[in-house]
């Protein structure tokens, strides 16, 4: 796991879009065809606006959503559909991209998901880490052992706190409890992971990721593991790292 740190969120995204195009360009060159994994949340902002201006060619890259809410309508403000449609999938000619329908039978369409992602071995993984450190919407106690790439989930209340705090919702009641969302180990099986985290309310989650041991409590440690994983901090998010404190 490698670490990098910038002084904005604006340089950070910038970095993680650069490199992870540069990773979308050598996939593309080996085999004329990419497959990537795409994150949602404030935290994604300026990586994608960064990745969208890249000098790729997307009709050779197919993309999988990472989780969604589960009951939650595509129109509703919040829902991670808008968002992927909005500030990625209508700005860039994909070869296809495949979205997270939360609102009909999740069983039904978390097999037809696992059924897919089979087909697409993912080259780069742009994920983030939540407050409370989770990977995805795998909160803690997060299950590190479960094959199935998309699973239905519970979510914890830091995580709703956290969405009811970016302002994607008018209250924490209305943040829903439950969400479909990408395993810890189909994230892992990803050639390379490209984390962003930028902000001052992801330090403490940063530092437990980064420099705690490997726990379900701490979901994102996982990422220790994954050897071509590289996080992206700004320096409010590294404030905590000892390194930071040198």
């Amino acid at each position: 796991m490698k670490i990098e740190i910038f002084k904005t969120k604006e340089e950070l995204g910038q970095a993680a879009a650069r490199d992870g195009a540069r990773l979308i360009n050598e996939a593309i060159a080996q085999r004329n065809e990419a497959n990537i994994i795409v994150a949602t949340g404030a935290s994604q902002f300026e990586m994608l606006a960064s990745l969208i201006k890249e000098n790729i060619d997307w009709e050779k890259v197919s993309a999988f959503h990472l989780d969604e809410y589960i009951g939650l309508s595509m129109t509703h403000p919040a829902s991670f559909r808008k968002y992927l449609k909005e500030r990625f999938v209508s700005k860039v000619p994909l070869k296809a991209f495949f979205y997270i329908d939360g609102e009909g039978d999740v069983n039904a369409e978390c097999a037809r998901l696992n059924s897919t992602i089979v087909q697409y071995p993912i080259d780069v993984a742009f994920v983030g880490i939540g407050e409370n450190a989770h990977l995805a919407f795998n909160d803690p106690p997060a299950d590190f052992k479960i094959e199935e790439p998309y699973i239905p989930v519970d979510l914890d209340e830091d995580c709703r706190n956290q969405q009811f705090g970016e302002g994607w919702f008018n209250s924490l009641e209305e943040v829903p409890g439950k969400a479909i969302s990408m395993t810890v180990q189909q994230i892992l099986k990803s050639r390379y992971i490209i984390c962003s985290v930028p902000d001052e309310r992801k330090a403490r989650a940063v530092k437990n990721v980064i420099e705690g041991e490997v726990s379900p409590d701490v979901p994102a440690s996982i990422l220790q593991t994954h050897s071509n994983t590289t996080i992206y901090l700004d320096a409010a998010s590294g404030s905590k790292l000892k390194q930071a404190a040198e």
